[in-house]
């Protein structure tokens, strides 16, 4: 039973924290920021956030620290939504593997090969 209960949490976690992160006032943290992962401990007492952005890896750690300085305020407002007993205190992790999965589609399609994972071919006029 407490699989599917951190489970659960995990995913409402999750799913509050994209809404919430679009109503941070702070100038760092940018419009463009991605929840990838959330991780719930077991004693439900921390949740590790990881957040991505599209922007580059600069813009992604001003936006981790401007989320360090607003997670007083994201831990309140999640609470109230989610009217936990006890809200996980929030740890953020800048996640970069969006740029990196980016970055190995780029070098596939170099190579010649489409999306569907079929080479793609000159046409043959012979």
């Amino acid at each position: 039973m407490a699989g599917y209960k951190n489970g659960r949490i995990t995913s409402d976690v999750h799913r509050e924290m994209s809404a919430l992160i679009r109503t941070v006032k702070d100038p760092r943290v940018s419009s463009l920021t991605n929840i990838v992962k959330v991780d719930v401990s077991s004693d439900l007492s921390y949740a590790t956030v990881y957040v991505s952005t599209i922007e580059g890896e600069a813009a992604l750690k001003e936006t981790v620290k401007g989320l360090k300085s607003a997670a007083g305020y994201l831990r309140r407002e999640l609470g109230k939504r989610l009217k936990l007993r006890k809200v996980p205190e929030l740890r953020f992790i800048a996640d970069d593997s969006i740029s990196k999965s980016a970055h190995i589609a780029s070098i596939i399609e170099s190579f010649g090969f489409s999306k569907e994972g079929e080479e793609q071919h000159e046409s043959d006029d012979e």
